[in-house]
């Protein structure tokens, strides 16, 4: 945001943080929060650079559907084991997971 925004919405009462200020999260949980980001986006990418639909993935790790798009979506549901496990399933390698959750 720039910094005119910025001032603007400050000046009428506002005041911009971050979501771990809003949300009151420790150093650890907002950590957590990104890596499950991170994970949760580059599914999305891997996914449909490869060219599978959700279906198909779903039905690689004997899922449903629904589940893949909650897992895309960083549904508080889903863990980062079945995140990682789906990147795995995909094909992804452990160096290119390193590189998805710098």
């Amino acid at each position: 945001m720039n910094k005119s925004k910025i001032e603007k919405l400050n000046k009428n009462g506002w005041m911009v943080g971050s979501v771990s200020d809003f949300l009151s999260l420790s150093a650890e949980e907002s950590a957590y929060v990104e890596l499950k980001v991170s994970l949760s986006r580059y599914l999305h990418q891997t996914r449909t650079k490869k060219h599978w639909t959700q279906e198909q993935l779903a039905k690689k790790l004997k899922s449903s559907q629904s589940r893949v798009a909650k897992m895309e979506k960083g549904d508080p549901s889903v863990s980062v084991d079945l995140l990682v496990k789906s990147l795995f399933a995909l094909g992804t390698s452990k160096n290119e997971l390193a590189k998805a959750i710098q």
